[in-house]
């Protein structure tokens, strides 16, 4: 499976903008299986959502399904929704026949204030798609290893963030611990610019299940990186060094 980051720079509050900067970052790499955008690319990230936050059924997911159909792709990014009196950070995987998978972040970002106005999460995500099963995350669920746990239910982790400069060698790290331990692919997408807290510098890029970086967009900078997904090479390795079945047994209380 051909997959295709988007390290973009958004601009504050403006969903339409955001929406035509990814379509044509997106027309540019051509022909891929699955595009992946950052955490809430649609406005930036925010604490405070009220007059930022999209509908459920959004002009942002109205466009991720047109183009998903159109491209017979899928389109996969975080978006602030607001359902029923309540504001969730939703990490949404839309397919080309029009399914939509939505995970609402659980680890919501309490250091910035994220969880005083929005609900976290409860469910843990895995989508199938094209022979590759997808576990679903968003930026700071990155630092909570065992909720990103292989059960041997999954291929690959998607995390979709904004990731602070202050911070982004703990995002390297993480990202390839989470490649090595869970003996899997990782595609870590992150954003560049600023927004009225933060300045961010991407660290967008995809990791081998070996803990080895196929592919990554430079610094700083608004860019897309394409990497394959190799399904044989995946279960030729977990069959040669079967980690996970050594795997210790847990149960997650939410």
């Amino acid at each position: 499976m051909k997959i295709t980051l988007l390290q973009q720079d958004i601009s504050w509050g403006n969903p339409a903008e955001n929406r035509e900067k990814a379509e044509r970052a997106m027309d540019a790499r051509p022909g891929a299986d699955l595009y992946v955008l950052p955490e809430m690319f649609s406005t930036g990230f925010c604490t405070e959502p009220e007059g930022l936050a999209e509908p459920a059924d959004s002009g942002t997911l109205h466009w991720m399904r047109r183009y998903a159909q159109v491209h017979d792709c899928a389109v996969a990014g975080s978006v602030a929704v607001q359902e029923d009196g309540r504001y969730y950070n939703r990490f949404y995987f839309v397919k080309p026949d029009g399914e939509v998978h939505s995970y609402d972040k659980k680890h919501l970002f309490t250091y910035g204030g994220e969880d005083k106005r929005f609900t976290a999460g409860r469910e843990r995500v895995v989508v199938e798609f094209r022979g590759v099963r997808v576990l679903l995350q968003v930026c700071y669920d990155l630092r909570f290893p065992v909720w990103a746990r292989n059960r041997k239910d999954y291929d690959m982790i998607l995390y979709v963030a904004s990731w602070p400069t202050s911070r982004v060698e703990a995002w390297l790290a993480l990202l390839r611990a989470r490649a090595i331990e869970n003996q899997c692919y990782v595609a870590g997408v992150n954003r560049v610019g600023t927004d009225p807290a933060c300045e961010y510098c991407g660290g967008t890029l995809v990791i081998d299940p070996y803990g080895q970086t196929l592919a990554e967009c430079g610094r700083g900078k608004a860019c897309a990186v394409t990497a394959e997904v190799d399904m044989e090479q995946l279960e030729h390795f977990r069959s040669k060094f079967p980690v996970l079945e050594d795997a210790d047994d847990f149960t997650l209380n939410s």
